[in-house]
């Protein structure tokens, strides 16, 4: 079975983590056969709330988990980590504004960053999944210097998954049938689902989405809107925000890093856009479509644009700038 992997997820004690830990530690992510060390940060008020996850932890009996080590202190937390999986993050209250909010997390993804820098190993891959994700992701980034760019990333496969299964559900097929389709930008309400390139098996032939639907005005509208809405919807309905469906794409998103994409598929990542060839400013964590292989992840290239998609590519690219503009300003005085 070899040597166990450090896994790292933050916000442990939280709803998301409650979802994704059981799935780590039974093997659905890094395979049945590669043990786990899993280390759980939480603030400390939530150390005692910890403290029963671990147990319930323990309480599986999972063949894989080696070891759970439950902390509040970013030493303990960040040292010799394979990934990191930040979850945490200071959620928006009732009446914050999103600078407020930017203002409260670029404070912890700094520190976090620090730590990944002082502690962790450079070859760690980061993945960012606590809001806003995608500028949450570039100041953690800029802080962990001697850690290369490209081994941070967020999580924009909950909203790939969202759109994959929108287009399954129009067609009365599975969410397997159905490939290709992108997330542009920011995970935020300005993302843009694109389905131009996506193609759908249909009984057994590959067609792309545009044809097999053949209602553009529904791609173009409902579609997109439903893809871009769906975290509020859930939190309408529920009364909590998407922790299942989150945790489930956490799931994807790690396990493609780790195994590669599927030989003729794309998955979109929120990753840094230095050296794109899609016109987005540079310096920017902006989702894309990818490829993976061997642990690293290489820009979809050459996918024509028209212009509808180009205007709405440009309008989340100029909200992550605004956010980054933001963000910075606040990272030199955190």
């Amino acid at each position: 079975q070899g040597e166990p992997i450090r896994v790292l997820v933050t916000g442990a004690a939280g709803q998301i983590a409650y979802s994704l830990l059981y799935s780590i530690a039974k093997g659905d992510v890094f395979g049945k056969e590669q043990p786990l060390i899993l280390v759980l940060l939480d603030i400390t008020p939530m150390m005692t709330v910890l403290e029963g996850v671990v147990m319930e932890l323990q309480d599986c009996a999972l063949p894989l988990l080696r070891e759970v080590i439950p902390t509040d202190k970013e030493e303990v937390a960040f040292k010799d980590l394979d990934i990191a999986i930040l979850v945490g993050s200071m959620p928006r209250r009732e009446g914050m504004e999103r600078k407020d909010l930017l203002k409260a997390n670029v404070k912890i993804f700094k520190s976090q960053g620090a730590a990944l820098d002082k502690y962790a190993k450079k070859t760690v891959k980061v993945v960012v999944v606590g809001n806003p994700a995608n500028t949450n992701c570039l100041i953690a980034s800029k802080s962990a210097p001697s850690i290369p760019k490209e081994n941070f990333s967020c999580l924009t496969r909950l909203d790939h998954n969202r759109a994959k299964s929108q287009i399954a559900l129009k067609l009365g097929v599975t969410a397997n049938d159905v490939k290709n389709v992108i997330i542009w930008g920011n995970h935020s309400s300005t993302q843009y689902p694109d389905v131009n390139h996506a193609k759908v098996n249909v009984k057994g032939k590959e067609v792309g989405v545009y044809e097999a639907i053949k209602d553009d005005s529904w791609l173009k509208g409902d579609f997109i809107l439903t893809v871009q809405q769906r975290g509020a919807a859930v939190i309408k309905a529920r009364k909590l925000s998407s922790a299942m469906s989150a945790a489930k794409a956490i799931c994807d998103h790690v396990r493609d890093i780790w195994f590669g994409t599927p030989a003729g598929e794309f998955v979109s990542m929120g990753v840094i856009s230095d050296g794109n060839s899609y016109g987005v400013p540079e310096d920017l964590l902006y989702s894309f479509p990818v490829v993976i292989k061997d642990k690293t992840w290489k820009f979809v290239e050459g996918l024509p644009i028209n212009d509808f998609s180009r205007e709405k590519m440009d309008l989340t690219a100029k909200e992550l700038t605004e956010e980054k503009e933001t963000a910075v300003e606040f990272l030199s005085s955190a």
